[in-house]
């Protein structure tokens, strides 16, 4: 098999949609920010945006990704235990595509999803679950499944999604925090200062409303990745089977089909997260793949 290459497949494209959504929202929170720096430095707003934007390149590093973006997406890295199983998983994965055992970044989650996410140009995020319930065959088929999100360029528009998203965070938290401030103070206030009053639950008020702009503009973003993440999921287990770990992620899905039969403590909703389709669609998609297609060629 020859060296495994980055490619832009639809899923990739289709993947721009949460970032379209999150940009009038990100430019609005971005200019709220660009306001002390107008009035201290003389900072024009659109090279104040222009250097916001480019600044997220730097997720885009190898090494930014290991000490920033693993700890934004709350994964950790393995303990001696789980790195020992991950890399003897990930060796095979790795050597099956002839690309580099250290190219990419292996972080777990502790999560009861099957498989976590790919993020940034070179992260793996694996889940807790999969690391301690799946065995290397199967864990090698999850791990080939997240470094299929990779080679089709899936984490790229993730990525810089998840960057849009701070700044439009970090003002909605801060806007709910004022706007108790206000709401509280002027509930302090008694009849005879009830103009005061009157004024803090109108800024209350008008706070309230900028922060649920901004966590609406997340929230449309976030159903708009779980619409695309479902063709993004089955172009990467369609990936995993042409590298020849179609069986081994097949097996791991169908362990997780079992768990749920058994009624063990994970719920279907916990460990498929929404922008990942149903575990017993994948397994159908992945059967009907492995009967049609040569994993090899």
């Amino acid at each position: 098999m020859a060296t495994a290459k980055r490619q832009v497949d639809s899923a990739a494209i289709s993947a721009l949609a949460p970032v379209a959504a999150l940009l009038p929202i990100w430019l609005i929170a971005i200019g709220i920010l660009w306001i002390p720096f107008w009035r201290l430095t003389s900072v024009s707003y659109p090279l104040f945006a222009f250097a916001a934007l480019a600044s997220g390149i730097l997720l885009f590093s190898k090494s930014v990704q290991k000490l920033f973006l693993a700890r934004l997406l709350d994964a950790r890295q393995p303990t001696p235990d789980e790195s020992a199983k991950l890399h003897q998983a990930w060796r095979r994965v790795a050597q099956a595509n002839h690309i580099s055992i250290d190219g990419f970044v292996l972080t777990v989650v502790d999560s009861n999803d099957i498989n976590a996410f790919a993020s940034g140009g070179h992260l793996l995020v694996v889940s807790s679950y999969a690391v301690h319930e799946l065995d290397d065959n199967e864990l090698a088929g999850v791990l080939a499944h997240e470094l299929s999100h990779h080679l089709g360029s899936h984490t790229i528009a993730l990525t810089i999604a998840q960057w849009l998203s701070l700044p439009i965070l970090l003002l909605a938290r801060v806007g709910f925090i004022l706007q108790r401030v206000a709401e509280a103070t002027s509930n302090a206030f008694n009849t005879r200062l009830s103009m005061l009053k009157f004024v803090g639950l109108l800024v209350s008020a008008g706070l309230t409303v900028v922060s649920s702009l901004f966590v609406a503009g997340l929230v449309v973003a976030q159903a708009l990745s779980n619409a695309v993440g479902y063709s993004s999921e089955f172009q990467a287990d369609r990936r995993a089977v042409h590298m020849g770990f179609g069986q081994e992620l097949l097996t791991a899905l169908k362990h997780v089909a079992d768990d749920m039969q058994r009624g063990d403590d994970q719920s279907f909703s916990a460990l498929v997260v929404s922008s990942h389709p149903p575990v017993r669609e994948r397994i159908g998609q992945l059967e009907s793949l492995l009967r049609t297609e040569d994993p090899f060629r």
